[in-house]
């Protein structure tokens, strides 16, 4: 039975057509690798197999945009301190850092659809795990347990689009992907605020099960391609984890205790560099080293952390300007940034669709170019008191994210050889969680240093030259290694 699909989704079932021939872009990426190009898929199990796939990324991108808002209740529900439930959200992104590189090279050793698969049990168990909670250190350790299922899903699933669709049309599955992620982090919020409204904090997992039992079913549609059955080296993942455990601990005391901060921060140093020593020689490292040496590659994970950095930035500066600097109730400061993720969400088939057409790396610099204008507008910008005025602004500032987000992504992965798709996908999900939390690590020393009504205009002014610099990072790519 073919799984239906909306129209535009569908196109990525059917075969491509031959390219034109005025199609003239130099440095488009998706010629690099097109001699390993997947052995295509019948119709029916392709649509499935994507259906999979979208499905995994809104299961995990949902869970956690939901279990955002729901801080102050969970905390009131177990009698904890608002700062202890803080670490129901650290636990998870502490683990999602420390597995995803694990998660990909395990995905190339024994094959992506098995470790996907078991990313998905382990999340959906720990899911179980979470709605079933008697206290808070309960909680938090199906948070981790969380964190380690959803990095394979992270991880696998664009790599898992690569292999089920024509590299041609990689950027149109991208696309698809971003806009699941999209609408799931939109929705995320009112749904959360839905149950919370009617029920107790406990469905907000459970509200997941029947998700993830239709994607462990559908896993079965999935390509089951060998693996390379490289040994994993355990003292390099267990190094790794080490690197990013001490470094999410130490972001998280560098105000408070700024000189356990910086111990912690040079063991994390120290960790990573032994483990870059360690891994340098082999073939399939853990930390894609391989992969980075090729320029197309490194300047399209370093524009990503960039990138999210101000993008991250300008999100959690926004609200507070609304409500500190504007005035404005905490549902309408809320309404108000709507515009913003819809924008990325109706902007992301669209960006895929030119991100197969056109130059990637002009598309991340015009995408950057809007991003950073926007932000750079909303900290600039005279408004009045009217906080209507923002939402250009944030329109302006999705449009730039999504054909950015897509074109750098269909860049770096194709900038890849096919074989090493999962530690492409490992490194893409490292530089959007490292850039996420130095944008809120900025926007934390602001609100420490400065006060509550000049730092979000300061914020969304330091957003827009990150992404400002994203922007010419990505001119760079243009000039890859073929």
């Amino acid at each position: 039975m073919q799984c239906p699909l909306p129209p535009g989704l569908a196109c990525l079932t059917r075969e491509p057509a031959s390219p034109s021939q005025g199609d003239n872009s130099k440095d488009k990426p998706s010629s690099v690798h097109d001699k390993n190009a997947p052995s295509m898929m019948p119709e029916p199990g392709r649509a499935l197999a994507i259906a999979c796939v979208l499905a995994a990324m809104v299961l995990v991108v949902l869970n956690t945009a939901i279990a955002n808002v729901a801080l102050p209740t969970i905390a009131g529900s177990l009698h904890v301190a608002p700062a202890m439930s803080v670490w129901i959200i650290t636990a998870y992104q502490a683990a999602l850092l420390m597995a995803l590189l694990p998660c990909a090279a395990l995905g190339e050793s024994l094959g992506y659809r098995r470790v996907f698969t078991l990313g998905v049990m382990l999340f959906t168990g720990a899911t179980l795990l979470c709605s079933l909670a008697p206290s808070l250190p309960w909680l938090i350790a199906a948070r981790l347990i969380q964190g380690l299922g959803g990095a394979a899903v992270m991880a696998l699933g664009i790599a898992l689009l690569r292999s089920v669709v024509p590299s041609q049309l990689l950027g149109a599955a991208i696309g698809w992907n971003a806009l699941a992620v999209a609408l799931s982090s939109a929705a995320g919020p009112a749904l959360g605020a839905v149950i919370l409204s009617t029920t107790s904090w406990p469905w907000l997992f459970a509200v997941h099960l029947p998700l993830g039992a239709f994607v462990l079913l559908t896993t079965r549609a999935l390509p089951d391609s060998q693996g390379t059955a490289n040994r994993i080296d355990l003292l390099s993942v267990m190094l790794n984890a080490g690197a990013f455990a001490t470094l999410i601990v130490a972001i998280e005391l560098c105000i408070d205790r700024p000189a356990i901060a910086a111990a912690l921060l040079a063991a994390s140093g120290i960790q990573l560099a032994v483990l870059v020593k360690r891994e340098m020689p082999k073939k399939a490292p853990l930390i894609p080293l391989d992969l980075l040496r090729s320029n197309s590659f490194s300047f399209s994970v370093l524009a990503s952390v960039f990138c999210f950095a101000g993008q991250t930035a300008g999100m959690v500066a926004l609200p507070f300007y609304l409500q500190h600097s504007l005035g404005q109730e905490a549902l309408m400061a809320g309404l108000y940034m709507i515009p913003w993720p819809l924008t990325v969400a109706l902007a992301a088939p669209f960006a895929g669709r030119l991100a197969d057409q056109w130059s990637t790396a002009w598309l991340c610099f015009v995408g950057g170019l809007f991003l950073a204008t926007g932000l750079g507008a909303a900290a600039l910008w005279q408004l009045k008191g009217i906080p209507l005025l923002l939402v250009p602004f944030t329109m302006l500032c999705g449009l730039g994210f999504s054909l950015f987000n897509v074109a750098n992504n269909r860049n770096m992965f194709l900038s890849a050889p096919l074989e090493r798709s999962g530690a492409a996908g490992g490194m893409q999900g490292t530089a959007r969680l490292l850039g996420q939390t130095a944008g809120a690590v900025i926007m934390t020393l602001l609100f420490t240093l400065s006060t509550a009504e000049a730092a979000p205009q300061i914020g969304l002014a330091l957003g827009a030259v990150l992404t400002f610099l994203a922007a010419l990072v990505s001119t760079l790519q243009s000039r890859r290694v073929a």
